[in-house]
């Protein structure tokens, strides 16, 4: 899509029709249409209500947030599916599940009596159980108290679900393997004997699992939760994508300025980089307030022209500084691509933290909302 980059400095460019094309993609390898699509932390930085009313459009009516301030943001933007809260919400909050129709995770038992005690009529929740992630849920190393527990506040609550969080599913390893099936298999225990509630939502794969040709019976999940694969990135690199399934976001920068540098010279705070040689250097309008990492000072690289151009010195605040020496006709205005294509040459989001040893997922969800989305079909 072309842009006019005036008043642009730092911007995001997110095809809609790609993440519509992803989320048919990956129903159609994990063999479901009963999808609950992860929108916390704004999309994972793609924009919560557009891609959630774009994924309305083809069907989807289940979304998972994080927190009761982003379902809150969904409902004001018209967003009409079910919405799951998969994490805390705070105690005055609570009339909000009411509000604004939201189903609330129970995170714990004590949390559960906490919610019983300071709403009126029946929220929809759903338990949280812990088979071995041991961050939220009910501990279902004893089963039978698990499933007392959840039997008690299914007369309590409009208890419409059970789920649980595989820690390693993306891990392609033996013993990865055998704690993922260890999980399911508790997890399966627990769905067995609450099998007489009825429960509309139960489920355990997430991203990694549905595309990790795992095939569980209808008694261990009837839906499953589509997160990082939705937005085309890969949940780690054990897990291969459908080649369909391609990323949805592309994050662009401009030249602000360029300039000859002598050698011997020194770059950015910290005079961490010296040129060996005279350099041509160009300024770009994006700095780690945007979101791009400052451990990617010295090491990362960014697209222009087609042509890979390193980055120099420390990353600042606002801008940054980029090695064009050997880019011809550098110059003020020139499209910058951080993450994206730029004629041959790819970089993602993975490639990006990789080499400063994070995840994907966290290159996007810090990507600052002073960073401009357009949004393209």
């Amino acid at each position: 899509m072309k842009v006019d980059l005036d008043g642009r400095r730092s911007w995001c460019e997110i095809d809609l029709n790609q993440i519509k094309q992803n989320c048919s993609i990956f129903c159609k390898y994990a063999n479901t249409t009963d999808i609950i699509a992860v929108v916390k932390a704004n999309a994972y930085g793609h924009g919560d209500i557009e891609v959630a009313k774009a994924l309305e459009s083809i069907g989807i009516d289940y979304f998972a947030v994080s927190n009761v301030e982003e379902a809150i943001r969904l409902r004001r933007g018209n967003v009409k599916g079910e919405i799951l809260i998969l994490g805390y919400t705070p105690t005055d909050s609570f009339e909000a599940l009411h509000e604004y129709d939201l189903t609330q995770t129970l995170i714990s038992e004590k949390y559960a009596e906490q919610l019983s005690h300071k709403t009126n009529g029946k929220i929809k929740c759903q338990f949280a159980i812990d088979t071995g992630m041991n961050r939220i849920g009910l501990n279902a190393c004893d089963i039978d108290k698990t499933v007392a527990i959840v039997e008690k506040y299914s007369k309590i609550f409009n208890l419409n679900g059970i789920f649980t969080h595989l820690a390693v599913a993306d891990s392609a390893s033996d013993e990865n393997l055998e704690f993922t099936e260890k999980q399911i298999e508790i997890f399966g225990a627990v769905a067995s004997k609450l099998s007489h509630l009825n429960l509309q939502y139960v489920h355990c794969l997430n991203s990694a699992g549905g595309l990790s040709q795992i095939r569980l019976p209808k008694s261990v999940h009837n839906v499953v939760r589509l997160g990082i694969s939705l937005y085309g990135l890969k949940p780690s690199s054990d897990v291969s994508l459908p080649k369909e399934i391609r990323p949805a976001l592309e994050w662009k920068s401009v030249v602000t300025m360029v300039k000859r540098v002598p050698a011997d010279s020194t770059i950015g705070y910290g005079r961490t980089f010296k040129a060996e040689s005279e350099m041509l250097v160009a300024t770009v309008s994006t700095g780690y307030a945007d979101g791009y990492s400052r451990a990617l000072s010295n090491k990362g690289y960014v697209l222009i022209k087609g042509r890979k151009a390193g980055i120099l010195g420390r990353i600042c605040m606002d801008q940054m500084m980029i090695d064009v020496s050997d880019i011809p006709d550098v110059k003020l205005g020139d499209e910058v691509v951080l993450i994206g294509r730029s004629g041959d040459q790819v970089i993602t989001a993975d490639d990006i933290a990789s080499s400063i040893d994070t995840i994907g997922y966290e290159i996007l969800c810090n990507i600052s909302n002073r960073v401009s989305r357009i949004y393209c079909r």
